[in-house]
């Protein structure tokens, strides 16, 4: 199996236990109380990285891996962990909000309000210059813009609209 290979087949097991954890979170979540916002921009998301990800597979797969992109990449594996050990049961791949929950303040939140989507939009273009795909990079980087504006637009007026307890 090619390096290529075998880092699309990392980032799919990412993938695939990433959402295993955020349905688990989810379901969690709901039974607390949690509320969804922001659904019906939900599947533009999935399948944005559905193509991202498929694509890859599909035009780079036997590609040689450049070393230099993948250490920027696997920094930003070390920035993903930090945010999902932050959040830890609150994190989701939808925008839940629980009524009356302080807002998480700590870790890279600290620091900025979206460390998740910088991660992703670190992903979205770093993962195919490792492949040496450019204007891959450049496309998937602008659809994300894209869809990245609508979400937080939506998450961010959630969250001004909530009532929230002290943190």
């Amino acid at each position: 199996m090619s390096g290529a290979a075998l880092l699309l087949a990392f980032v799919t097991a990412e993938r695939l236990a990433e959402l295993w954890l955020a349905r688990r979170n989810t379901l969690r979540l709901r039974a607390r109380g949690a509320v969804e916002v922001g659904a019906s921009h939900y599947p533009l998301i999935v399948a944005l990285h559905a193509a991202w990800l498929a694509g890859l597979w599909l035009l780079a797969a036997g590609n040689p891996v450049d070393p230099l992109w993948l250490a920027v990449f696997l920094g930003l594996q070390v920035a993903r962990v930090w945010v999902l050990a932050t959040l830890g049961p609150r994190w989701t791949t939808r925008i839940l909000l629980l009524p009356n929950e302080p807002l998480v303040a700590r870790g890279p939140y600290r620091y900025v309000s979206h460390p998740n989507y910088l991660v992703v939009v670190g992903e979205i273009a770093v993962l195919p210059l490792c492949l040496g795909l450019p204007g891959y990079a450049l496309l998937f980087s602008l659809l994300n813009a894209a869809v990245l504006a609508i979400r937080i637009r939506v998450e961010g007026a959630a969250l001004r609209a909530a009532p929230r307890a002290q943190s």
